[in-house]
């Protein structure tokens, strides 16, 4: 069964959800849609009014801010145009009006020409400009497939845990600095004591996608094992549980990690990887992958991918490690191959889980609640 709603998910429910038809023609796509592009260009020109509190640091020069501009204006327009749809089409007009008015205080706050309202750069920044970029880019990629090629029809954008998900993308990306600060600290700091100029040498000497292919063994080798240490260890579990917790698979659902995991599991990842030496550009390479392959084997995405299932992990494989039944099988992120080798696949031809989530639900709903729920007796 799914789990109960947040107090939150059932306010938007009744203010957006009703009797009405939601297939495609009934406005309720063009309406959620307009609501969601309206959302994304307000936050786009707080961005571009605040830079130095919301943007991140690392990223400000690299951006190409012309395109970025450019980018804000289709957003904008899309909202407009989309809530306008979805008023003509909708005899309730709740979500039609919200896209409205959030392109027009987009549009009224400067739009695609908004500029920097200030220049404080505090030490600590937000990072509202990933979480944007990142937002967009997802879900433009992955709500056409879902919506094209479902493993579940039925599965709804307002299902239940949608926005305890939806609070995990955010805070991941907006504390983006903080996370990569502390993710990055025991391979920096292992890397003053250990240097071999010679072992880097020869692995920068490697074409680019070898270097791209060994770190996705690497990565996955290590943490094949640290997710196996997250299902054993009785401490480590009621962490890694919070990740289970979701009963809905779909694009959003792969962010829901308590923050510890995602800390130590990215930290020691990348301790090797650094040890190493490898060339950054197969590293930049290898971050690209892992961002969209994260969102792709949690996603509601039922193509069959009969030969690829073997190769690398898709979502059938990484469905069936979020099953209810059987537990701790296939705890590859990447690489099935590992989990032949080590005896933990388990892929049934052309057959998916019955169910997902915590046997007995003993994960509470709610971001705050799953924050504290692994240190509470």
């Amino acid at each position: 069964m799914p789990s109960d709603r947040t107090r939150l998910e059932r306010l938007i429910t009744q203010v957006f959800d009703d009797s009405e038809p939601t297939s495609f023609g009934s406005g309720w796509m063009s309406g959620t849609a307009g609501v969601f592009f309206g959302a994304l260009a307000v936050a786009g020109v707080l961005v571009f009014s605040f830079p130095g509190v919301l943007s991140t640091e690392a990223f400000r020069t690299q951006y190409p801010i012309p395109v970025l501009r450019a980018v804000l204006q289709v957003v904008i327009g899309l909202a407009f145009l989309l809530s306008a749809t979805s008023m003509l089409l909708r005899q309730r007009k709740v979500l039609g009006l919200t896209g409205l008015a959030l392109s027009l205080t987009a549009t009224l706050a400067g739009g695609s020409a908004a500029t920097a309202v200030t220049e404080v750069s505090p030490q600590l920044t937000l990072g509202l400009d990933w979480f944007v970029l990142n937002l967009l880019l997802f879900a433009v990629v992955f709500v056409p497939i879902e919506r094209a090629f479902p493993h579940r029809p039925e599965s709804k954008t307002f299902r239940p845990g949608w926005v305890t998900d939806g609070v995990y993308l955010m805070v991941n990306h907006l504390a983006v600095q903080a996370l990569t600060f502390l993710t990055l600290l025991p391979a920096t700091a292992l890397a003053t004591l250990w240097q071999s100029d010679g072992l880097h040498a020869r692995i920068t000497g490697q074409p680019l996608w070898l270097q791209f292919v060994e770190i996705i063994f690497l990565s996955d080798l290590v943490q094949y094992w640290i997710h196996r240490a997250y299902h054993s260890v009785p401490a480590l579990w009621r962490i890694h549980a919070v990740h289970h917790s979701s009963e809905t698979m779909d694009w959003l659902a792969g962010p829901r990690l308590h923050v510890v995991e995602t800390v130590s599991m990215r930290a020691l990842v990348l301790v090797p990887i650094f040890l190493l030496g490898f060339d950054r550009a197969a590293l930049y390479a290898y971050l690209v992958f892992v961002s969209f392959h994260a969102v792709f084997i949690h996603s509601n995405i039922g193509a069959r991918l009969s030969w690829l299932d073997h190769v690398v992990t898709t979502p059938r494989g990484h469905h069936w490690h979020h099953a209810v039944r059987p537990t701790d099988k296939n705890f590859a992120v990447h690489l099935p191959l590992l989990d032949r080798i080590f005896g933990t696949q388990h892929l049934p031809p052309g057959q998916w889980p019955d169910s997902y989530g915590v046997e007995g639900r003993p994960v509470p709903e709610g971001w705050l609640r799953q924050f504290v729920f692994p240190f509470r007796k």
